[in-house]
């Protein structure tokens, strides 16, 4: 089955303070989401998915359909906070929905094969999607194997504030054997920290991390669904209802369980993102700098 790339967009940006996801990040215009839809086109993806809220689909239709929609079919799937397995409801005080593991479960209804997952909002590089393209072109669509592109922690960070990272350990033969999700981790005075209750403690710069860039079988759906009760059980405990059903979280537990297995590809590229609106002009000289070595071409779709 042919490979389908899965874009979470849907993300607040709370932090940005603003929809970062469709924020010129190059002197032509384009949004970060754009140099991923090349790199990913270059490695043999042809079918993408948006996941968004409703309001965003015109504004994001608007970027894509006449630019990379030429190269790719694009299709759009809403998260909502009331899209919950049978049984299931949001309960009072809720507003958002309800994390990356529910984002991917919400474009079930575009999802045919095996499948690569990202961020809108991060640039990963062309070896990243040139590596699980490989993996999940050979893949057995059947089967609990899947795969994390692996990024070293120091390479992952900004200069801007804090972020969330899923901090991985990996076997000897290259399987991820659990993925802790730190919510706060940064460099300070010269080391990199991650926030441990109210502590800061030490992190090994050179962890191998995830950024949310995933490579599924379609059996993966079956397993968020599945853990949808527990997780929401565990959320509804407390009020305000905040908790989110990450991907990191997600796979752990399935890790612990013996129901899958993740193999680890290395990427060595640098990332870049928008967290904050300090990291704007980060990732712009970025991409401009990627232009002139001639990692892409001055406009991308022309």
């Amino acid at each position: 089955m042919e490979p389908t790339l899965v874009i979470m967009a849907a993300g607040m940006g709370s932090r940005y303070g603003g929809l970062k996801q469709i924020d010129p990040m190059s002197d032509e215009g384009e949004i970060i989401i754009d140099f991923s839809l090349y790199d990913a086109c270059r490695a043999g993806f042809r079918k993408a998915v948006f996941i968004i809220k409703d309001d965003m689909e015109r504004d994001l239709r608007a970027l894509i359909d006449g630019r990379a929609g030429r190269y790719l079919s694009a299709k759009y799937a809403a998260q909502r906070l009331d899209d919950l397995p049978g049984g299931l409801t949001a309960p009072e005080g809720r507003v958002k929905p309800w994390g990356t593991s529910h984002a991917v479960w919400s474009a079930r209804g575009f999802i045919d094969g095996p499948c690569a997952v990202i961020n809108a909002d991060d640039y990963y590089g062309a070896d990243a999607f040139r590596i699980i393209y490989e993996f999940l072109a050979n893949a057995d669509a059947d089967s609990s194997h899947h795969a994390m592109v692996g990024y070293i922690l120091d390479n992952t960070l900004t200069g801007s504030g804090a972020v969330a990272r899923g901090v991985c350990e990996v076997s000897g033969d290259g399987f991820l054997t659990s993925v802790t999700e730190r919510k706060k981790i940064m460099r300070r005075g010269g080391g990199v920290y991650f926030m441990d209750g109210d502590i800061w403690r030490p992190a090994r710069p050179d962890s191998v991390t995830s950024m949310n860039f995933w490579g599924f079988m379609p059996g993966v759906l079956r397993d968020i669904e599945a853990g949808f009760p527990a997780f929401m059980e565990s959320a509804t405990a407390s009020l305000p209802v905040e908790e989110e059903y990450l991907l990191p979280v997600m796979v752990d537990s399935l890790l612990r369980s013996g129901r899958a297995d993740v193999r680890v590809l290395r990427s060595e590229d640098r990332w870049h993102g928008v967290t904050y609106q300090d990291d704007k002009p980060v990732v712009r000289a970025a991409m401009r700098a990627l232009k002139r070595q001639g990692v892409y071409p001055e406009r991308l779709w022309e």
